[in-house]
Order: C-alpha cells, then structure tokens, then sequence
C-alpha cells in the first residue's frame, strides 16, 4: 500500500499523515505499525514523529487489516444536535465518526472543540468537558460538564454506576430473546469483569436487533462480548462482524442515558433516536425474511 504526500500536507509526522489519511485506524493501531518499522519512505523506516516533505512516497504492509480500516468511508458530519441543557449539564448527539476528544488525526475537528466553538459563540467563557466517551464508530448522547464542578459532580455518577447507558445493536444471527452476558474482557493491560444485559426487539435467521443495558463500562465490552457470544456487530471489521455494502458503518448506538441530576434532583431519561441510516438498514433486513 502506498501514500503519496501532497503539497497541503508537507511537514506533517508521519503519524498524523497516516492518522488524516486513515481516519478509522485508532492511533495504538498507527503506533504499533510504527514501533515494528512497517512504515517506510523509499527504504527508510520511519518513526512517529518523523516529518515529510511534498513528494515523498509513503509505504505501507497490505494486510488485510489495513485495508479494512481504509474502505471505512470518512461521515459527512453535520450540525450539533443537543438534547439536552442546563446550567451545569449538556448532552450533545454525537454521530458516527466523530471523535470526543481531540486526538492524532482529529485535532480540530471533535466533538469536544466543536461545543467549545458554539459556547465562545455564546459569549460563555467557562470550560467545558466530556464526563465520559463513546467509540469512534459508535453514535449517541454524550454527556458534557459545564465548568470544573460540575465535571466533578458529574464524574462521580459514573464512577458510582449511577448513569444507566441503553445501546442498539444489530447481531448477526438469532440471538436468545433476553440474557446476561457475564465474563472477563481485557481492560487498561488487565483482565476484568463486564457485565451487559440484553433483550430482542427484532429476530430472525440473519440477524437480531437487540437493547443492551451496560452494567459496567470496560472499552469494547459490548462488541467484545457479542463477539464472544457468536453474535458479533454488524459492520464491526474488528471483532468479525458481517459487512454489507449497503451498511457505511458500524450499527452500534447508544439510545438512552439516565440518571438523577446531582444539581437538582430530578431524573433525567435522555434518548437519541436511531440514526436513519440504521434505521433503513435493519428495516431492510427484517423486512425481507
């Protein structure tokens, strides 16, 4: 696999090169290729802050790994969607490919700086933070602090399991009509328990679409257990996944969060409706068995 470096490009690493030109590749991916010297530039091996010049060939192992992370088609994002806002809370809708942080590869444009740019258009000058994250792929409410209390406040719910977070998956294959998943996925370089419970909205032979209810919050944990499960997400490439070319991304959503506002009581239900692209796609395939 080649890149070449195009003028508009010149004196980036090599690591925000290959982030900008690979944007579904996770940057401990990136790393990772150029830890084990499998970047190069003519028969130089590159490192990650290596700079390029206008010109310069880019070369790249054709895995299949790779290869997958390039057909993942860069989302047209559009305009935020909030859900909801109080003095102290924000909850924004975050689409698929937009990432929460700014990171390698998506400095100036996430989520994150794009809340920070609408609220300096207000003329509000306090900061501003996600309480917690979802996947890059992964569509749903994210939920925002306003000012360094309130991020406190708020960490504290999730650090409690105080915030109940509801996803929607589409699963290849029939799944059970309810259960508990339960096991051990990796986590932070150790091995602990995640604990998701799931029930069917739709079946048939092809796939089941399935409400899951987090009871903890290990990274991956509900594409890493349906994977276990047999079951994996459709348009998930990483964890075996059924792809379809009708389907541009991976249909995981998270639908709900809910949860006592610490500031004043009250119980929050925040939902985010399937993204109509998921919608199509599922009504697609049920609509045909």
């Amino acid at each position: 696999m080649i890149f070449k470096v195009e003028e508009e490009e010149q004196s980036l690493t090599i690591a925000e090169f290959l982030l900008q030109r690979i944007p579904a590749a996770p940057q401990g991916y990136i790393r990772q290729l150029l830890n084990k010297g499998k970047v190069s530039r003519n028969t130089e091996q590159l490192g990650w802050q290596d700079r390029l010049a206008t010109g310069d060939t880019v070369h790249l192992p054709d895995s299949a790994r790779l290869q997958q992370l390039c057909d993942i088609p860069v989302p047209v994002i559009g305009p935020l969607n909030i859900l909801y806002e109080s003095r102290e809370i924000l909850i924004v809708d975050k689409p698929a490919g937009l990432a929460v942080h700014s990171s390698l590869g998506h400095e100036k444009e996430n989520l994150t700086t794009r809340i920070e740019t609408l609220l300096d258009q207000r003329g509000e000058s306090f900061s501003v933070a996600p309480v917690h994250r979802l996947d890059l792929e992964t569509s749903g409410p994210i939920l925002f602090g306003k000012g360094k209390q309130a991020c406190a406040a708020l960490g504290k719910l999730f650090m409690r399991h105080e915030v109940e977070k509801y996803y929607l998956a589409l699963v290849a294959g029939q799944t059970q009509g309810s259960g508990r998943l339960c096991g051990e996925v990796p986590s932070k370089g150790k091995m602990k328990e995640a604990v998701t419970d799931f029930r069917a909205l739709s079946r048939n032979e092809q796939a089941s679409l399935l409400e899951l209810r987090l009871g903890t919050g290990r990274q991956h944990q509900i594409r890493r257990q349906l994977e276990q499960l047999g079951h994996p997400v459709f348009g998930d490439k990483r964890y075996g996944g059924p792809c379809s070319k009708e389907l541009s991304r991976m249909f995981l959503h998270c639908c709900r969060l809910s949860f006592i506002d610490p500031f004043n009581g009250a119980q929050l239900d925040i939902e985010s409706e399937l993204p109509n692209e998921l919608k199509i796609f599922s009504d697609k395939v049920f609509s045909d068995s």
